[in-house]
């Protein structure tokens, strides 16, 4: 969402505020505040709160951290073997790192137990996109006896999981202003073991396996 000028310091200065104190808590006096702006200021590009909140969720939608395979057809992707796994914890690395990903992970993690509209996003967007897609990946893997067959379904969501408490760990690290470089070596670390344990033992191929 391109966003310019005083649209874009409202937008910037509320994502961080929702991701600090959550979207109750957060006013729309308060957003003025933090910009230096009259508060009626923002309803010269903002309806209301809400609309601020739709604004993010559409930035979330074309975030990376939802559209991790693009729309690239599964067929397309489990040929790369393991490469598939490490580029997926590569870009969840480097959106721990990123400031704006860093603040719309926040943000997510903040509502999702408190906000219909994001619990709802969450499940349908993250969960439908990406896990069942690299389900679906790990299946064609399978069929090629890439890997050992199993649940594929569940083999996504273990892949996955440590991943998100990855970036959970370097987010909690970087707001008490703590070394996060051993945090960050897990991502890479977790694709290797992760491979390991899955691949088919014995398969020979120096690129995959």
């Amino acid at each position: 969402m391109a966003f310019s000028g005083t649209k874009k310091k409202i937008f910037d200065t509320a994502l961080k505020l929702f991701a600090q104190k959550g979207y109750k808590a957060t006013t729309m006096r308060g957003i003025a505040k933090e910009i230096g702006i009259q508060q009626s200021a923002i309803y010269n590009h903002f309806k209301n709160k809400e609309a601020i909140l739709d604004a993010i969720i559409e930035e979330l939608q074309k975030s990376d951290m939802i559209n991790l395979f693009g729309d690239k057809d599964p067929k397309e992707y489990y040929k790369k073997g393991k490469a598939v796994l490490k580029k997926i914890s590569g870009m969840f690395k480097l959106m721990s790192y990123d400031k704006k990903h860093d603040l719309l992970f926040r943000f997510m993690m903040q509502e999702l137990f408190n906000n219909e509209k994001i619990a709802h996003f969450y499940n349908e967007e993250f969960y439908q996109k990406n896990v069942k897609k690299l389900s679906t990946i790990f299946f064609l893997m399978m069929q090629d006896e890439m890997i050992e067959p199993t649940d594929p379904l569940l083999l996504s969501s273990e892949f996955f999981a440590p991943l998100f408490f990855y970036q959970l760990q370097i987010t909690r690290l970087k707001a008490e202003n703590k070394s996060t470089s051993a945090a960050s070596t897990l991502f890479e670390k977790h694709t290797d073991f992760f491979w390991d344990k899955i691949k088919v033992k014995d398969k020979k191929d120096g690129t995959l396996f």
